[in-house]
């Protein structure tokens, strides 16, 4: 019962990091795909439009009907916490008062704000929404991803 382990000759893949991932849109799984099929998301006819499966490790993006509703949270999240920065910034840089408009002034350079990281934000929360779901995994290559359960070919990219 003398039996000898070998050890794996295969090296295991250095962990990549989560959030300049996320940052970047990438596949959560493998971390180097990209989710969206065009990487500027200024380019407004196309800014949503995402990539079918992560084309390095095959991932589906598409993991159920309706699955990118729940982004939307994320979205307000990440909204709700730039307009905080913006006013925090704003008070200690130029300050708050009630007796003039500054904090008028504070609403317009905050909504304008948001309005030009729309289309940064609604990646971002579809991006950190795909990785709380799924998770990276350091075997990819030869792990296969999990097959989608509910998924309705007709209502694909249809957001």
């Amino acid at each position: 019962m003398n039996q000898h382990i070998q050890p794996a000759t295969q090296e295991l893949p250095e962990k990549k990091s989560g959030i300049p991932a996320a940052l970047a849109c990438k596949c959560p799984r493998c971390r180097s795909g990209n989710m969206f099929a065009e990487k500027n998301p200024y380019r407004l006819k196309t800014t949503m439009k995402m990539n079918e499966r992560c084309p390095v490790c095959r991932q589906p993006f598409d993991i159920e009907v309706g699955f990118y509703y729940g982004s939307s949270y994320v979205s307000y999240a990440f909204s709700i916490a730039i307009s905080v920065a913006s006013l925090i910034a704003w008070w200690l840089f130029i300050g708050l008062s009630t007796s003039d408009n500054r904090f008028f002034y504070w609403l317009i350079a905050n909504a304008l704000l948001l309005v030009v990281l729309q289309p940064f934000l609604m990646r971002l929360a579809r991006s950190v929404w795909l990785s709380f779901f799924v998770r990276y995994d350091r075997n990819w290559q030869t792990n296969e991803p999990a097959v989608p359960e509910r998924i309705n070919k007709d209502q694909m990219n249809n957001w």
